[in-house]
């Protein structure tokens, strides 16, 4: 065990913890973190990765998930992102089925036991790292470092960035195969061709262990190639401003300040934000800029601890500090834009994996501390204030979490210049019924982006549904001048155009974005919907037809259909469509009251009444479904049911003008056969 190790005894008194009881420490404090957000909701994202996700679902095979990406999107389209995580997906499909349905409750639960199902393991990896492998005449064994272990693990445990993320081969070289690296450049740079001494060949096998790997990861990334298309991502700017810069100075001065802003969040993950893209970290684009100094900083830490890896004559700290570093630097690499860009420009989850590096650089650096100062307790309280501060940290940010509106209101301190975060707040707000408000952030994220054309869209929605149609028609205008492709802005253009008497050009606008998204059933329902103002019945009829061929629950269709179709006499084929809509949407209460209507002009006033007592069930205060039962009732001969449903619908709706007139005709029918009866 190193010397520095028993350093650590005022700051981790694990000679009165055994190791089964350091571990439960360690999943203790980790659940203590991250439980706030047990129950929280699905939120940003989750949506579409698992709400909308039809990988998810039990009808779809499980070979799609290896096909497809994060989103269930065909890794091989030029839409996907190519996020390739098909053992993610098979775990939340797995919690999906075990859990009987999408509970955000289990998906947050078994995330919160996973890291902290890792965070114990790691303190047998941190054991082993820290203290190594050595060799004995009866063969190996561990020498542990339980102090530096648990330290490290509980470091890595509360650490604030923890979201998601392979490093063997640097283990078993430096670990297993005991590479002196110091003593290897000095020979390289003394051209002496001997390598007895480095430890390179000291461990049989090593050269065939790494070639293993080698043709491991060669394959898996030829697969993963083949499986995407061979083709990389589509991203655009706003993705990942610094990669679309056209000088390579200035791209590489952002990107390193991007890491600078990694190193950043390890060291004070007290800045979080779930979205880091649209402006939020303007460009550096001059030298002058101050925060070069950011990188100045990494570079000259990064450089250190690199030399004092290589250089050091303690061969203990040389390998931990080579470790350390390998296992925070080589994970990330994938996310650096050094070998293809990335659609991001800072994501926590990267540093889900690195941050267990920097566990093990900072818990060495506190060993180093403690065996050089006098003032051992102000280290352990140190020590301890920053376990505290991190765990803090993650309470409050597992709140956060917890739902939309606290999550994305948290961003707006962070990342004020950010427009997606105005984006969904706004969308949070226009949610709940807030149009006002929404309006105002829609405004502001469309100021800070002006290209942000989904703001425009949704902007233009709630205008549309004030009835604010000419500035509506501007902004849904722009954003298909920006993206002609976008299908749900164009099929809102054409809710404007309707809304406006402009029939040629919604229709246009409703063919636009078929042509973009061919399997759009809303936007052949509000074509369809167009046909019908223009007594096109015929076009309104396969417009809604193709709706529901698209989407069979799409209940509004159905039920113009069956409308068109009573009102312009069609009785038997009127009954015939709403006999089939209801075999596919058993339960909807609109469809009831649609096909009761149409039975009770056929004269089947028993299946008639049936439906309409069903649909006022499931909603008992609608007064026109009351009524249209009265109307039954009245046809049928059943006064004064009819005479009971026509003063419920009136005292539900007083102002409906068709339900006073029929039951004036029924007071009048009662009184007159009163008459006759005296």
């Amino acid at each position: 065990m190193a010397e520095w190790d028993a350093d650590l005894d005022h700051i981790i008194p694990s000679s009165i913890l055994p190791p089964l009881w350091a571990k439960l420490l360690v999943g203790f404090v980790s659940l203590v973190c991250f439980a706030r957000s047990y129950d929280g909701d699905f939120v940003f994202d989750d949506s579409e990765a698992v709400v909308n996700n039809k990988d998810l679902r039990a009808e779809t095979p499980l070979g799609d998930l290896w096909h497809h990406d994060f989103w269930g999107n065909q890794l091989s389209s030029n839409t996907s992102h190519k996020s390739y995580r098909p053992l993610t997906v098979l775990v939340f499909r797995m919690n999906c089925y075990l859990s009987g349905g999408f509970h955000p409750l289990s998906f947050h639960v078994v995330n919160i036991l996973l890291h902290s199902g890792i965070s114990i393991l790691l303190v047998d990896v941190f054991s082993v790292l820290f203290g190594g492998l050595q060799y004995t005449s009866k063969g190996r064994r561990l020498n542990l470092a339980p102090r530096s272990s648990l330290l490290a693990a509980l470091l890595f445990a509360v650490h604030p960035v923890h979201t998601e993320c392979g490093l063997n081969a640097v283990f078993d070289i430096l670990v297993i195969g005991k590479l002196n690296v110091l003593e290897l450049v000095r020979k390289v740079l003394h051209k002496d061709r001997s390598l007895e001494n480095t430890g390179v060949l000291r461990t049989e096998g090593l050269l065939f262990r790494m070639s293993l790997l080698a043709l491991g990861g060669t394959g898996v990334l030829y697969v993963r190639w083949k499986i995407m298309g061979t083709g990389p991502p589509a991203f655009t700017e706003v993705d990942n401003p610094a990669s679309f810069a056209s000088s390579m100075l200035v791209r590489a001065i952002n990107y390193n300040y991007y890491y600078s802003l990694n190193a950043w969040l390890l060291l004070c993950p007290w800045w979080l934000c779930f979205d880091w893209s649209m402006g939020c970290i303007p460009l550096i684009k001059s030298v002058g800029d101050w925060r070069v100094i950011a990188l100045a900083a990494l570079w000259f830490c990064l450089i250190g601890l690199i030399c004092q890896a290589l250089c050091s004559e303690d061969s203990h700290k040389r390998r931990i500090l080579t470790l350390g570093l390998g296992l925070l630097i080589i994970p990330f690499l994938p996310a650096s834009n050094l070998f293809f860009r990335v659609g991001f420009v800072v994501a926590e989850r990267v540093l889900y994996l690195p941050s267990a590096g920097y566990c093990m650089l900072l818990t060495f650096g506190f060993g180093v501390l403690s065996k050089h100062t006098k003032k051992k307790k102000l280290v352990a309280a140190f020590v301890v204030g920053i376990l505290f501060i991190n765990t803090l940290r993650c309470v409050i940010r597992s709140g956060e979490w917890r739902n939309e509106e606290q999550l994305f209101r948290s961003a707006l301190s962070v990342c004020p210049l950010n427009a997606k975060v105005h984006y969904n707040v706004g969308k949070n707000l226009a949610d709940k019924g807030n149009q006002t408000a929404a309006i105002r952030y829609y405004r502001e994220a469309v100021r800070l982006n002006p290209k942000y054309v989904h703001a425009m869209n949704n902007l233009g929605n709630i205008l549309k549904e004030r009835n604010e149609l000419q500035e509506a028609e501007e902004l849904l205008s722009l954003a298909v001048q920006i993206q002609p492709d976008f299908a749900a802005a164009w099929m809102n253009l054409g809710i404007v155009q309707n809304s406006l008497k402009r029939f040629q050009a919604a229709e246009q606008s409703y063919r636009t974005a078929i042509k973009h998204r061919r399997k759009y059933p809303d936007c052949y329902y509000n074509l369809g919907r167009l046909y019908a103002d223009l007594n096109r019945h015929v076009d309104a009829l396969n417009a809604w037809r193709n709706a529901t061929v698209l989407k069979p629950e799409h209940s509004l269709a159905w039920n113009n259909m069956i409308i068109l179709l009573d009102s312009t006499g069609n009785l038997a084929q009127a009954e015939a469509v709403g006999r089939e809509a209801l075999e596919l949407i058993p339960n909807d209460h609109s469809l009831m009251f649609s096909l009761a209507n149409v039975l009770g002009k056929s004269q089947k006033y028993k299946e008639s009444e049936a439906l309409f007592l069903k649909a006022i069930k499931a909603h008992p205060n609608t007064a026109s479904y009351h009524g249209n039962l009265a109307v039954l009732y009245h046809r049928w001969g059943h006064l004064d049911l009819a005479k009971k449903h026509y003063e419920i619908s009136l005292r539900l709706d007083p102002m409906a003008s068709g339900t006073k007139e029929n039951y004036g005709l029924l007071r009048r029918k009662l009184e007159q056969m009163q008459k006759k009866n005296i």
